[in-house]
């Protein structure tokens, strides 16, 4: 369960972080504008709160495993939301980067 729940929040992390990043680069470089850049800020903002609730107490950690899920989110955003299309190459780095998240995040520790 604690796995799920650890997984569920580094979704929530990704989904507030490459939002609001996404949601800057319209407002600013699509030129949709402030409330663009304002809605991608505040995202910004709550994604800094996520990883507080994650179970494991040590943020280097944390943030080294999150860097997984957001080179796959990052990959997945830009498929739905841009039409980008990744080749095998940023298919099998993506999975190599959530191969790397799972072992520093759930690899069986002893006493930590």
């Amino acid at each position: 369960m604690a796995v799920l729940r650890s997984a569920a929040l580094f979704v929530v992390a990704a989904l507030f972080e490459i939002g609001g990043a996404w949601l800057v680069w319209q407002g600013f470089r699509e030129h949709r504008g402030w409330l663009w850049i304002t809605g991608g800020v505040l995202a910004l903002g709550a994604y800094g709160f996520v990883a507080t609730f994650q179970p494991d107490a040590h943020f280097g950690r944390i943030l080294a495993a999150y860097g997984g899920i957001f080179v796959a989110g990052s990959i997945l955003w830009g498929v739905v939301a841009d039409g980008y299309r990744p080749d095998r190459w940023d298919i099998t780095g993506a999975l190599i980067c959530l191969a790397g998240m799972a072992v520093i995040m759930w690899a069986p520790r002893n006493g930590a």
